[in-house]
């Protein structure tokens, strides 16, 4: 007991999501569930807060603080802010659990470019010493106890907030992929654009969130679709706040045109999928996971329009974070998921 607690380090699985960042401590399992958010003070160049405090600060700052998110559609859009915010997570979570910077698993998204592979590791290595990064989709499945390393075909779809991937795996590699930037906040952003449109109503980004946990759905249900509720924003022609009844319904044919973007990506991927992998999708189903896969009926209209039974993971929004928590766990055996740092090729190299 007395050499477990003097550990040199406890090893970290990060999902480093657009809308929120949730970290594994290995051994101690889900230990943070923040907004991706950090706010910094210009004059001192330091964060003032990250996380829960930071996120309450969005549009409510003085002119010498700066409230932002510091990634975009999956990716980091403010590479020193995303370092400021992973640096003091890290911290946070490790404080007085090691005596060496830990290893980092970080879930990013399976589309995203060298460069952008470079910031995100580049940023982790503000406080660890080594970062291995994963493919969120590999992450998920791995995080739903799907067969990845087997030679089976899965497929996985993630529809985080800034990203949806679609990946179909094998012998623990990805042997096709598509990343494409819509997911949950362009679900968001469709329906503040149609209550805009139609009913001149201007709602700000919580507003249009919360309608959409609530009402929104993706697939027809005659009982559910007569729900309703009272909307509250700011009337464009009179400039005064109004509000007004919205129902389910209605609400759907707002969110149908991100959703079929989704629905038409998982379209083309099962179109290129070998016929010996493709015939294991039609047996075992396609994987949701990722917040958007709480969307009311979802798995409906994926089932509808592909003809595949599709089911949600068990803990959607924890199955990159999960993933990331087992690789850290069994590492000698998944280590090919997961890409190996340049520093370290190169040694192997030399």
């Amino acid at each position: 007991m007395f050499f477990r607690r003097l550990r040199l380090s406890r090893d970290i699985g990060i999902d480093l999501g657009t809308a929120n960042t949730l970290i594994y401590v290995q051994g101690k399992g889900i230990v943070l569930e923040e907004p991706s958010v950090v706010a910094m003070d210009l004059e001192e160049g330091e964060p003032l807060a990250v996380g829960e405090d930071a996120k309450l600060m969005l549009g409510r700052t003085p002119g010498n603080i700066r409230a932002v998110r510091p990634l975009r559609d999956g990716v980091i859009a403010d590479f020193d802010a995303a370092e400021q915010m992973l640096k003091t997570f890290i911290q946070k979570c490790n404080e007085g659990r090691g005596i060496i910077a830990p290893r980092l698993v970080v879930g990013i998204p399976s589309g995203v470019t060298s460069v952008e592979r470079r910031a995100v590791r580049e940023a982790g290595l503000a406080g660890a010493r080594e970062v291995h990064l994963i493919d969120e989709p590999v992450a998920a499945a791995i995080g739903a106890d799907l067969p990845v390393t087997e030679p089976i075909g899965t497929m996985i779809v993630d529809i985080g907030g800034g990203t949806t991937e679609v990946a179909v795996l094998s012998l623990g590699g990805t042997v096709l992929s598509e990343s494409v930037r819509v997911a949950g906040d362009e679900i968001n952003d469709s329906i503040a654009v149609y209550l805009k449109k139609v009913h001149n109503l201007v709602v700000g980004e919580r507003t249009a969130e919360e309608i959409k946990i609530r009402i929104g759905s993706a697939f027809p249900n005659d009982e559910f679709d007569h729900q309703s509720m009272d909307v509250r924003g700011l009337h464009l022609l009179s400039g005064l706040p109004r509000s007004i009844n919205l129902n389910a319904g209605e609400l759907r044919d707002a969110m149908s045109d991100p959703l079929n973007k989704i629905v038409d990506a998982v379209k083309r991927v099962l179109e290129r999928t070998p016929p010996e992998l493709a015939a294991d999708i039609v047996d075992r189903g396609i994987m949701l996971a990722g917040g958007g896969a709480l969307v009311r009926g979802i798995s409906d209209l994926v089932s509808h329009e592909t003809g595949i039974f599709t089911h949600v993971a068990e803990e959607p929004l924890l199955c990159v974070v999960n993933g990331c928590g087992k690789v850290l766990d069994n590492f000698k055996r998944l280590k090919r998921v997961v890409d190996t740092p340049e520093f370290a090729r190169n040694a192997v190299r030399d």
